[in-house]
């Protein structure tokens, strides 16, 4: 007779043993009485086994696991393995070193594996030493907070007897409470606090610690205080008062939000019974567009990325600040951890922590190398070095502060050597008369190394070596894994000193005695500080108001947007605090970084395109390019074979001389005029005279024949004013060939050798100065359509050769500016190369 299907653990044992009956019955009386006693052994010990198991004994669950996998290679295959691995899993969950490698062992043979299991089973059978550790510590430290051992328990209870976790005999002891009890209950208090659901279970709590031990920490244990009184509730809910207390940044954002939206709206209703809101806009817009110039760009953009990159070098170190903060509570957990499982890798744990917070590390890299990049290329007049080197020295004690002691011998002496070698780097800059001081920082040896770079063998060249070993020993500690527990962190504070040595180079003393006096005041004077920059702004736009200068436009056009700007951008974001609350959910460090490298990437594409024709100075002369590219040429084949070869001479620089024939006018731009002409005629007329300039009065005595010729078109434009002096000109000059070349004094004048040359608004004053027949020098590069009549090029340079005044502009040489972007780029290679390896290596 077949034993019956087992449904549970005993009814497949009793069918065992009626298996074993079955099978006995042919054999001997005494053989039978043996076995049946067997039997009932084994079906003891199961039962107490089960027993046990039931009671959470993850050593009873284990055995039970392998006794289920024995009996399925016998029968019932399918249902004894899933029994099997259902006991494995109970006692992995509970730590059970032997039941995870069963899994594991299941997982690859496929034995009770389910949908519904698998991925909890990969789970138990791919935890580590460290993650079973911590589980261990967790059952713990969860039947401590438990103590009635229900499946589910509200979070409530759970915070009430948090005080049983230091207490023995889940009594609380009397007497005060250390400082470290009382930090360890807010940590767990904290952490409980995560469960966003009413109840919490086992798992629940296991996974939310596991996740703390690997150095994932929950954002409400990075945001909260020490004693955070108002757990629980937004700022959203909490009292006027309480809310300027407790996030200051928060109400003051949100009062800032209620006042630009009533200003906005405000404003809308006055303006737009003023002013043609849409004439306005056009005309910001086009007087906007209209100014961006290359010149422009050249001095705007490295600007920008230096004040942002910076702004992201500060947002990272705070985040790096705030890092160190969780890094206390993280050590505190580690340590309740510890004092419930000795087995506890603690080393691992801080290692998880630390791989983990590398992000604000990396971020800050990244900005400190945008930073180095464009502080060689930005002007210094915008930039605030003296008060930035107080920041970047703030930022080096405080970065210092809150690195881990555990590596304190090494990165004192690193800091210490870093400064002597910044100092020792100074004295090389004093006076010949301070000689002995001087020898200190100037190098013994300077040996070249190829044409870049300089080897300078010195005092400062061996702190720098040892600065470099106290790396290589920070790195080395725990296996290397120093080098982003412990080396990674103290970069932020040795990127800070750098940053703060280069700032000091271009501050002064004043300077420095401003910037601390002015931080002083922000601290401990800030209304005060507040009303002065508000009164200073005041008194500053009135000034504007009152000058007669373009900047009046500006401000004017500014003040008439900002209405119409808020209110745009209020009914785009709905309002400016949730747009906060978004830059801040995308990360603002990571938008900054995107921004910066895309304006890199622009920018260096430029250059490649700019600088991509080689150009070099070429002696080249008008006469062997007319014989060769010439008339002549033409004839004796034809202009199309003649261009082909000619364009072998692109990128020629040439000087030559030639005669002055005319000029011509190919382009106006005037943007002030073409954005006020958008404007009605009382309203333009008006601006007209506001920002530009009158028409003389005709009055035959006292008038030049330039002002005799505006007077009488004053009659004729119909206006009282004009806004010609922003007009800016493009011009062609067409150029011939001198009389008498090649020596010979001849009055020919071949139209077909002639050439055109383009010139910007920066040689009008020359151009209108000279004469038809003058002799003038110009250089341009050859490009373009050569070989064909009347090319086309660019002006570089001209000098007039026979105007009678040397006072008349054109008897002066005069260059068109243009900017070196390869020796710009160079520049700024060069000082982050420096930055990083000076001063025993420094780039010529």
């Amino acid at each position: 007779m077949q034993p019956p299907t087992p449904q549970h653990g005993k009814s497949q044992l009793n069918a065992a043993g009626d298996g074993r009956k079955d099978e006995a019955q042919s054999a001997s009386p005494a053989a039978t009485a043996e076995d049946d006693a067997k039997v009932l052994n084994v079906k003891e010990d199961i039962e107490e086994q089960e027993q046990k198991a039931r009671n959470s004994d993850a050593k009873a669950q284990t055995e039970l696991g392998k006794y289920y996998l024995e009996l399925a290679g016998k029968k019932d295959e399918e249902l004894n393995n899933c029994t099997a691995v259902n006991w494995l899993i109970q006692a992995a969950k509970q730590g059970k070193k032997e039941a995870g490698k069963l899994l594991r062992s299941c997982l690859a043979e496929r034995k009770g594996i389910t949908s519904e299991n698998e991925e909890l089973v990969k789970q138990l059978a791919n935890e580590s030493e460290f993650e079973r550790a911590v589980r261990k510590a967790t059952l713990i430290m969860y039947h401590k907070l438990n103590p009635n051992r229900k499946k589910q328990v509200a979070v409530s209870e759970i915070l009430e007897n948090v005080s049983h976790i230091n207490a023995e005999g889940n009594k609380a002891e009397p007497g005060p409470v250390p400082k470290m009890l009382q930090k360890e209950r807010r940590v767990l208090e904290r952490l409980v606090s995560i469960q966003s659901n009413k109840d919490m279970m086992l798992d629940d709590f296991v996974d939310i610690t596991k996740k703390y031990a690997k150095g994932i920490i929950p954002s409400n244990l990075l945001m909260q205080g020490e004693d955070d009184g108002l757990e629980g509730k937004p700022p959203e809910d909490l009292p006027l008062q309480q809310k300027i207390m407790k996030y200051p940044l928060h109400a003051l954002m949100e009062i800032k939000e209620h006042l630009i939206d009533f200003a906005s709206k405000a404003g809308m209703h006055w303006l737009h019974t003023i002013i043609p809101l849409h004439h306005v806009n056009a005309l910001v817009f086009f007087f906007i567009i209209s100014n961006l110039t290359i010149s422009f760009f050249a001095f705007i953009i490295p600007l920008v990325i230096f004040y942002l990159s910076f702004i992201s070098m500060v947002i990272c170190t705070l985040k790096v600040f705030q890092d160190s903060k969780a890094w206390d509570n993280f050590r505190t957990m580690t340590d309740l951890l510890l004092r419930f499982e000795p087995d506890l890798d603690v080393e691992q744990a801080e290692v998880n922590f630390s791989w983990s917070h590398l992000e604000p590390h990396i971020h800050f890299m990244l900005s400190v190398f945008f930073v180095i990049l464009s502080f060689p290329t930005a002007d210094k007049d915008w930039i605030p070095c003296s008060e930035l080197s107080v920041i970047a020295i703030f930022f080096l004690i405080t970065s210092y502060m809150s690195l881990s002691t555990s590596a304190e011998p090494y990165t004192r002496k690193a800091l210490i050597t870093e400064v002597i070698c910044s100092v020792i780097g100074f004295l090389y800059t004093l006076p010949d008369n301070w000689s002995y001081l001087r020898l200190i920082g100037e190098p013994f040896i300077s040996i070249p190394i190829g044409n870049i770079f300089m080897l300078n063998l010195g005092i400062p060249c061996l702190l720098y070596f040892f600065l470099f070993y106290l790396f290589f020993k920070m790195a080395q500690l725990r296996n290397f894994k120093g080098t982003y527990c412990y080396l990674i962190p103290y970069l932020v504070c040795f990127m800070w000193c750098e940053l703060a040595i280069e700032l000091l180079r271009s501050a002064t003393g004043l300077g420095l005695i401003r910037a601390s006096v002015g931080y002083f005041l922000f601290l401990f004077a800030l209304p005060i500080l507040l009303i002065g920059i508000a009164l200073m702004l005041f008194i500053q736009l009135i000034k504007w108001f009152i000058s007669m200068e373009l900047i009046k436009i500006i401000v004017t056009l500014v003040l008439c947007s900002i209405p119409v700007v808020l209110h745009m951008w209020t009914k785009a974001t709905g309002t400016l605090l949730a747009l906060v609350k978004s830059l801040t959910r995308s990360s603002i460090v990571k938008l900054i970084l995107v921004w910066l490298t895309a304006i890199m990437m622009f920018c260096w594409v430029y250059v490649y395109r700019s600088e991509g024709m080689k150009v070099y100075n070429s002696t080249l002369t008008w006469q062997q390019y007319s014989f060769v590219c010439g008339p002549r040429a033409w004839k004796e084949t034809n202009m199309a074979q003649v261009q082909i070869l000619c364009g072998h001479l692109e990128g020629h620089r040439v000087t030559w001389t030639g005669r002055f024939k005319y000029v011509r006018i190919t382009e106006i731009e005037n943007s002030a005029e073409s954005a006020i002409n958008m404007l009605p005629y009382f309203l333009s007329d008006w601006m007209r005279c506001l920002y530009g300039d009158t028409y003389p009065e005709c009055d035959p005595k006292n008038v030049t024949v330039m002002e005799e010729d505006l007077c009488r078109l004053k009659f004729l434009t119909k206006h009282t004013c004009h806004l010609k002096k922003f007009c800016r000109y493009k011009f062609e000059i067409t150029m011939g060939m001198p009389y008498g070349s090649n020596g010979n004094e001849t009055l020919e004048d071949d139209a077909t050798k002639d050439i055109v040359l383009r010139a910007s608004n920066e040689f009008k004053n020359v151009l209108l100065n000279l004469g038809q027949g003058s002799i003038v020098e110009f250089s341009t590069i050859l490009e373009g359509k050569l070989g064909s009549k009347w090319p086309v090029f660019e002006l570089k340079a001209i000098k007039c050769l026979n105007c009678m005044s040397k006072l008349t502009p054109a008897s002066a040489r005069h260059v068109k500016i243009e900017h070196d972007w390869r020796g710009i780029v160079k520049l700024a290679f060069k000082f982050a190369f420096n930055f990083f390896f000076a001063p025993f290596l420094c780039a010529e």
